[in-house]
C-alpha cells in the first residue's frame, strides 16, 4: 500500500510541475522601484495573467488523472520484483485511489490563493530580468492581435506540450520512480 501511495504522490507531483512552470509567466512585483512595479503590473494586465493561469490549471485538471494513471501504471508494470498477480492487484488499487488523489491535486489548482501567491512571488523575476522599457515593449506586444492570439493559445499549447513531455520524459521518470520506491522499501 505504501508503494502505491508513493507512486500516486510522485505521479501527482511530476504531473503538476509543468503547470507551475507555465504559471511562471508573470505577476505583479512587490519589490523594486515604483516604475518597475508599474511596468510589471502593466505587463500582467496586458497578459491577463490570472485568466491565463486559471485556464492553464483547468487544462491540467482535465489531463491530470490520465497522466497520473499512465505514470503509476508504468511504474507498477516495470517492477521486476512483483508477480503478475501483485501487479494486477496494485493496478486495481490505483483505480480506487486515483480519483481521490487527482481531486486533491485539482482542489489545490482551483484555490484562488494559489494564483495570488504565485503572482506575488513571480513578479520580481520579471523586474530583475527585464528593464522597464522592455516590460513596456512586452506589454505593447501582448496588446496586439498576435500577442492576444499567443495568450489565447497558451493554455492549449501548454497542455499539448505537457503531453509531448510526458511521452518523452515518462519512460525515464518511470525508471527513476521505480528506483526511489525500491530504495524506500529497502529502508
Amino acid at each position: 500500500m505504501k508503494k502505491i501511495l508513493l507512486a500516486v504522490t510522485c505521479a501527482a507531483v511530476f504531473a503538476g510541475a509543468p503547470a507551475f512552470a507555465l504559471a511562471q509567466t508573470a505577476a505583479p512585483s512587490t519589490q523594486g522601484s515604483e516604475q518597475e512595479r508599474a511596468a510589471v503590473k502593466e505587463l500582467m494586465d496586458a497578459m491577463d495573467v490570472r485568466k491565463m493561469m486559471t485556464a492553464s490549471f483547468n487544462e491540467m485538471e482535465k489531463a491530470l488523472p490520465q497522466m497520473m494513471r499512465a505514470q503509476v501504471t508504468a511504474v507498477i508494470n516495470a517492477d521486476p520484483t512483483a508477480s503478475d498477480e501483485k501487479k494486477k492487484a496494485a493496478l486495481e488499487k490505483i483505480e480506487q485511489v486515483l480519483p481521490g488523489a487527482a481531486e486533491a491535486v485539482n482542489r489545490m489548482f482551483r484555490d484562488p490563493a494559489l494564483i495570488d501567491e504565485m503572482m506575488a512571488e513571480i513578479g520580481p523575476l520579471y523586474a530583475r530580468n527585464y528593464s522597464v522599457a522592455e516590460l513596456k515593449q512586452l506589454s505593447a506586444f501582448y496588446r496586439t492581435p498576435l500577442g492576444q492570439k499567443m495568450l489565447a493559445l497558451s493554455p492549449r499549447l501548454a497542455a499539448e506540450s505537457m503531453a509531448v513531455g510526458q511521452k518523452i520524459v515518462a519512460p525515464r521518470l518511470n525508471g527513476l520512480m521505480l528506483e526511489v520506491m525500491q530504495n524506500a522499501q529497502a529502508k
